[in-house]
């Protein structure tokens, strides 16, 4: 299995080249219009350390549950030897919300102070410097999702997954419950393909209905795909949430 976000310069979300990690979108997805889910976090983070001393960037996905509160995947925050931490940022770490295209909107910025890693799930909560008043957080669904249910996949991940390039453009696609385990969903593409699904830099990224979160992107095979993609239910989640956030 693929971890989507290892920060380091291979294996999923956090994989990728050196310096960058993020990339186009939801791979087989379409364009998010302006406007729409501002909710949506692009996490970029700098000084990653690698076991040799070296260090490298890249990027991750996240969703704004709390004004100031973004919930993402637990493995884009490490050490060196990749284990996932919590407390003081390990390493430089910014969010830009309220966009869909960098390329003519500037969003929200706000630098990530902190760290907190679920016991549960591969899943942190991260800490922003400011609260963020301008952007809608979404709410946390608390009902056990069924098999078949259709949920939106919003992310600044790569269209493909050979040579992936930061994101400059938001992508969202639909996905299809195909499984429901004790702490994960499993789901599959839906549309615009059965290929749709999420790509190197979309490790965090939000799997929602409306303004309600269901599940967060954890790992899955390489992308493009038509496979089972690996998520964190959310309503697992759901009392910790509130507890830290409060």
């Amino acid at each position: 299995m693929r971890l989507r976000a290892l920060l380091a310069a291979v294996v999923l979300t956090i994989t990728a080249t050196p310096a960058a990690l993020a990339a186009p979108g939801v791979a087989h997805g379409s364009d998010v219009p302006a406007g729409r889910f501002g909710f949506v976090a692009k996490l970029a983070m700098t000084k990653i350390p690698r076991p040799d001393g070296s260090t490298y960037g890249s990027y991750c996905t996240g969703a704004l549950i709390a004004p100031a509160w973004i919930l993402t995947t637990g493995h884009c925050f490490h050490d060196a030897n990749r284990n996932r931490v919590s407390g003081k940022t390990p390493y430089p770490t910014t969010a830009a919300l309220g966009l869909v295209d960098e390329a003519t909107e500037s969003g929200v910025a706000r630098k990530v102070t902190e760290v907190v890693q679920a016991k549960e799930s591969d899943v942190a909560l991260i800490k922003l410097d400011t609260p963020v008043t301008t952007v809608q957080p979404l709410t946390v669904n608390h009902a056990v999702p069924t098999v078949g249910q259709q949920l939106t996949l919003a992310g600044w991940g790569s269209l493909t997954g050979t040579n992936p390039k930061p994101a400059t453009r938001m992508q969202q696609g639909t996905v299809a419950v195909a499984k429901v385990d004790p702490t994960t969903l499993g789901v599959r593409g839906a549309a615009p393909e059965i290929t749709t699904s999420a790509c190197t830099y979309d490790s965090g990224a939000p799997y929602f209905t409306g303004t309600e979160l269901v599940a967060v992107e954890a790992t899955g095979p390489g992308c493009p795909h038509a496979g089972i993609e690996t998520t964190s239910r959310a309503d697992i989640l759901a009392p910790w949430i509130a507890k830290t956030t409060s």
